[in-house]
């Protein structure tokens, strides 16, 4: 396994970009993909590049979308990379942490024990932390034969197998 590389000479990979829009999916009108959420548009846009909320209505195309989800990205990363000063991660890590920042955005992130494991180098710990966000709406998505949001659980499965493979 190669060395981790700090935090600030890391960038989302081409790959990963792919994962979270595949795993967003798309939608040509605005949409609230679970309960008590954000209206969401394109691949899981909460907001518009000039910073207005996506709302119930809006419509995207699919080029369009991609170009809102690459800025929603770009400036998501900008926070990630500024919240872990010093850290090193593997670039599959940084990826994985960057698609739940996707999801459950920046300001999440910076209350979250993930950040707090890694600030301490604490790197099996954090991807252990994936696995408290399991709740969406109110509801715990990790319930047997959840058909609510089974699919928030699915992806936090994933990311932390992907977590744990590189450590």
């Amino acid at each position: 396994m190669r060395a981790r590389i700090v935090v600030a000479a890391l960038s989302l990979s081409a790959a990963a970009f792919v994962g979270i829009v595949t795993s967003e999916g798309y939608t040509d009108t605005a949409v609230i993909p679970t309960k008590n959420d954000r209206p969401t548009v394109g691949f899981g846009s909460t907001f518009h590049e000039n910073g207005a909320p996506v709302r119930i209505g809006d419509s995207t195309t699919p080029v369009r979308a991609i170009v809102k989800a690459a800025d929603h990205i770009g400036k998501e990363e900008a926070k990630f990379r500024a919240s872990l000063p010093g850290v090193a991660l593997h670039q599959a890590e940084y990826d994985l942490y960057m698609d739940w920042v996707y999801q459950y955005g920046t300001g999440a992130w910076a209350k979250s024990s993930m950040r707090r494991q890694l600030m301490q180098g604490n790197y099996k710990a954090a991807c252990d932390a994936l696995l408290l966000y399991k709740f969406s709406g109110g509801y715990d998505c990790s319930s047997p034969g959840n058909k609510v949001c089974s699919g928030v659980w699915t992806r936090q499965l994933a990311r932390h197998q992907k977590c744990m493979e590189v450590q």
